[in-house]
């Protein structure tokens, strides 16, 4: 594995998930209601960030690696996971929206792992759909984390109408990316 500054602050993401987690652990006496949603949704936002922030150095220092590429899916898939599942918990989101887009990461990856494995990975390489549902997510979950307006702006429920759609992208690109496999799946199954 090698350590360089991409690789670096992907960990650093994943390391961020506990503490993301046991904030809403914290009683109320050392944090109050609000001052958790904040730091949710700042640690939340530096791990996106931080994802594009990795990619590109990797890509601009020269320090890409297969195992990079492999930790950096993982750690984004990890944090919406737990995000998602914070918020159904806290009741900011419904549990078939989480189910959906965590089952489509699930699924997805496996493909993408099966499709590498019989040297078809191209057929499953990252489409605007994917792009579009990823920032679609990437915005809806810090405003439901926030939970508060900005500047009277409903953030929740501007977080609600984009993580609906974020669903809908969500399914849109699975359809897609199943379609592109369908061939490869279908040669497979009637062997």
């Amino acid at each position: 594995m090698p350590l360089n500054i991409p690789n670096a602050l992907t960990w650093a993401r994943i390391v961020l998930i506990p503490i993301f987690v046991g904030m809403f652990y914290l009683p109320e006496a050392l944090m109050g209601a609000q001052t958790k949603n904040l730091v949710a949704t700042l640690i939340f936002v530096v791990a996106a960030v931080t994802d594009w922030f990795d990619g590109y150095l990797a890509r601009a220092l020269g320090q890409t690696s297969a195992f990079g590429a492999f930790l950096d899916p993982v750690a984004d898939k990890l944090m919406v996971a737990a995000a998602l599942i914070l918020l159904v918990q806290l009741s900011r989101v419904d549990a078939l929206i989480a189910v959906v887009i965590i089952g489509r990461e699930i699924t997805i990856s496996a493909l993408r792992e099966w499709m590498a494995r019989v040297g078809q990975s191209a057929s499953v390489a990252v489409a605007y759909v994917g792009k579009l549902k990823t920032a679609a997510q990437m915005v809806a979950i810090p405003m439901l984390l926030f939970n508060a307006p900005i500047y009277g702006v409903d953030m929740r429920m501007f977080g609600n109408i984009l993580i609906y759609v974020a669903a809908a992208l969500t399914l849109w690109s699975m359809g897609y990316y199943l379609h592109r496999a369908m061939p490869l799946l279908q040669g497979k199954l009637g062997q």
